[in-house]
């Protein structure tokens, strides 16, 4: 990983110098201008895997536009941080400019294809990517650290290559005074739009989005989550059945911002950790760098801390919390009113007052590595989970792969209960030096038993770790990413961790769910959700995605007056229609062809006719469907999709009464 903020040790700048036989695709020469390459951008290897698009990308594909290279690995919080600059810069130069992600994995489980599909789906990236898990590209660019960023010319040469954030500082300047001087020079650029098949597109979405931390209220039987990719935060009362729960609160819009109010007001971005104190939950609002408080009485949201940017600060800080800029806070746990925060993209633990409202640093001086010292001098590595025994502060310090331990006496220090280094990682039971972790990011201290139970992530399994004999064994979890129940239960990168009434609850990131352990039985179960419907007020396509993404139909001829709509869904198999979430239906017409409808269709098949009354003429059915379907065999897993449908009708006394509308849900 590389911390921007530190000196920058590798930066490469392969500059702007004058070259000799540099030419565009027409054959037009770009020597004498001054943003043109001077080395030939090395070409992507054959072979190699790619997401976001159907087929295997070429540089020389690309001619004719600026291309900006992406080195990253999805751990690391440095390389989420640059996101939404390529983002901007995609934005701001839809025309001239290419986004192609390399991704050269840090971690063993971080080289499969499927895992880095999800991390494009979690964080939104719309450019391709290839697999780099050999490293062939990073090591034809001598890439040296994550991110690495290199800007090529249309001509195939690289401009720029630079290293760790701030890439929108960096590179907008470059492109625009690029693009101006080629157009005042007469240089033709490919400004043809380039469209790419996403995973988005291909992926039916989940009722839970890549669900982060968990909290529960043992008066209450009450369990909160933080529903990541859906910007907001659950709250679940448990039935007598502990894989069962009815959801009694949502809080959020579901669109990403960073408005308080009531909880149909509020907005939050990809919110991560999550504790509950005094009928408040505290709110780690990771991509607003904001820390929250929602009071369970008023159900109200506040911003208690941050300013909604990240933080470029380093070293050891202290203000006033709502005057203080933070930098990617990832969990949470209140201590004697106190606040302790896993500040990951500072690499620090903070400490907030709630009465005083001040905010400082607790523990780490802000190098990334693993080293043991008194608290401020020792150094840290992208906290992601906390918990604590009353008498000591534990975290997942997931760039080390540890699990260490911060005394609360502000004289003490850090001492790390297993984990080595940066680059020593594994799947190794033991004691002390001997154990390996991989990337783990949630920790929960179990007072029963006065052991730590880890989400050892990447190694996708919870580990059981004894703090004062620092032993680690596997707990649950075959090492395999999977959903299986049982008490051979699997995975899928898990993520927070819960103890109510021994049982374990956890977020199973990459599976989209909430699952719970027997402690007695070491029974894995998913967790079903009674009333799904709650869900989704939210959730629907805006106007402008209806259109994108519909579905266009074959036109038919249909009868005026009265016809059926008559639906045949295939679904994936082992799933059948949600019982406890029954289809919605809209529909809406161009001009006055029927009259808007919508409903509720009580039904339990995958085919199902809907009536609708047609007058004479021509135009389209707009026709939006929400369907609920789940997994026979394990009743938590359920997906949903929300179709468009645009049908083209000719409406007269000569027509049709039935329309077939087939679709295959994946």
């Amino acid at each position: 990983m590389f911390n921007s903020f530190f000196a920058v040790l590798i930066i490469f700048s392969l500059g702007f110098a004058n070259i000799s036989c540099s030419q565009n695709r027409d054959g037009e020469d770009l020597s004498k201008l001054k943003y043109s390459g001077k080395i030939t951008a090395p070409e992507f290897p054959s072979g190699a895997e790619w997401l976001n698009t159907d087929n295997p990308i070429s540089l020389k594909d690309l001619r004719g536009k600026l291309v900006l290279l992406d080195f990253w690995t999805y751990c690391c919080i440095n390389c989420i941080h640059i996101i939404p600059d390529l983002k901007k810069l995609e934005a701001k130069y839809p025309d001239e400019l290419i986004v192609i992600g390399v991704h050269s994995a840090k971690f063993l489980t971080e080289r499969g294809t499927e895992n880095i599909r999800q991390a494009i789906l979690r964080y939104e990236i719309e450019h391709p990517v290839i697999n780099d898990k050999d490293f062939v590209v990073w090591n034809n660019y001598t890439a040296h650290a994550w991110p690495t960023t290199v800007l090529i010319d249309p001509n195939g040469k690289i401009i720029k290559m630079d290293t760790g954030e701030g890439v929108f500082e960096v590179f907008d300047p470059i492109i625009s005074a690029a693009i101006k001087e080629y157009d005042e020079a007469g240089i033709t650029l490919n400004r043809g739009h380039l469209e790419f098949a996403l995973e988005k597109n291909k992926t039916p979405k989940s009722l839970l989005s890549y669900p982060g931390k968990i909290a529960v209220d043992e008066k209450t039987s009450r369990i909160f989550i933080t529903d990541s990719n859906n910007n907001r935060i659950l709250i679940f009362k448990i039935s007598d059945a502990i894989d069962e729960v009815t959801i009694e609160e949502v809080i959020g819009t579901g669109m990403n911002g960073i408005k308080d109010g009531s909880y149909t007001e509020a907005e939050f971005f990809r919110p991560q950790g999550i504790t509950y104190h005094n009928d408040k939950l505290y709110v780690a609002d990771t991509e607003n760098h904001l820390i929250r408080e929602i009071d369970l009485n008023t159900k109200q949201v506040k911003t208690i801390a941050g300013l909604g940017y990240q933080s470029r600060e380093w070293g050891v800080i202290n203000g006033k919390a709502s005057e203080t800029a933070l930098n990617s806070p990832w969990d949470l746990i209140v201590i004697n009113d106190a606040l302790y925060i896993a500040m990951a993209g500072n690499h620090q633990l903070w400490k907030m007052d709630l009465k005083t409202s001040t905010i400082s640093t607790y523990a780490g001086s802000g190098r990334e590595n693993i080293y043991d010292d008194a608290l401020l001098e020792s150094a840290l590595a992208q906290p992601s989970g906390i918990t604590s025994d009353g008498k000591k502060i534990y975290f997942a310090d997931s760039e080390v792969s540890a699990i260490r331990s911060a005394d609360l006496d502000e004289n003490g220090k850090i001492s790390t209960i297993v984990g080595l280094g940066l680059f020593v990682f594994g799947d190794v039971n033991g004691k002390g030096e001997t154990v390996r972790l991989q990337h783990p990011i949630g920790v929960v201290y179990n007072p029963a038993d006065n052991l730590l139970y880890a989400a050892d992530t990447y190694n996708n399994k919870i580990k059981v770790i004894n703090p004062v004999t620092k032993e680690s064994n596997t707990y649950s979890g075959t090492g395999v990413a999977g959903n299986r129940n049982g008490t051979d239960g699997q995975f899928n990168e898990p993520n927070g961790l819960a103890i109510l009434n021994g049982k374990l609850y956890i977020t199973d990131t990459n599976n989209n769910l909430l699952r719970v352990i027997d402690m007695a039985t070491k029974e894995v179960k998913t967790v079903k959700i009674k009333n799904p419907d709650k869900l989704m007020a939210n959730i629907k396509q805006d106007v402008k995605k209806k259109i994108q993404n519909a579905v266009k139909l074959e036109p038919v001829m249909l009868k005026s007056g009265d016809v059926k709509l008559r639906f045949n869904f295939k679904l994936p198999e082992g799933y059948h229609i949600n019982p406890d979430a029954m289809p919605q239906i809209s529909v809406s017409s161009d001009g006055k062809l029927t009259d808007e409808l919508a409903k509720d269709l009580d039904t339990k098949e995958p085919v199902f006719e809907v009536p609708v009354k047609l007058n004479a003429g021509n135009g389209n059915l707009n026709i939006e469907l929400l369907i609920y379907y789940c997994d026979t065999e394990n009743a938590g897993i359920c997906k949903f999709k929300d179709l468009f449908f645009e049908l083209p009708v000719n409406s007269t006394s000569e027509g049709e009464n039935t329309a077939n509308i087939n679709y295959e849900l994946n």
